[in-house]
């Protein structure tokens, strides 16, 4: 299982339980994305895996922070080390 998720009232928390790479990235991308159109949430957090997150795996949360912020809802990247986030935060400013 690559990803798995919860819904807390109203925000949605996903987990990448491995690191993406360029064969499972689309998958992984449209799976958030089809979680978000479900569950509506407030609020989306993603949790990747701990460690240094693969250019993909960041790539498919950057997707999904696209999605969402088209849709006024904040996301959230967790479990990703200082420079990843910063990383994340460079690519969606």
């Amino acid at each position: 299982m690559l990803i798995s998720h919860s819904v807390d009232g109203e925000t949605l928390h996903v987990t990448l339980h491995h690191n993406v790479d360029v064969t499972t990235r689309a998958a992984a991308a449209v799976e958030i994305e089809a979680l978000i159109h479900t569950h509506r949430p407030r609020r989306v957090t993603v949790q990747v895996t701990a460690g240094e997150p693969t250019p993909a795996t960041l790539s498919v949360v950057v997707r999904a922070h696209r999605m969402c912020k088209s849709l006024d809802i904040p996301l959230r990247l967790t479990g990703a080390t200082t420079a990843a986030q910063r990383l994340f935060s460079a690519n969606t400013a």
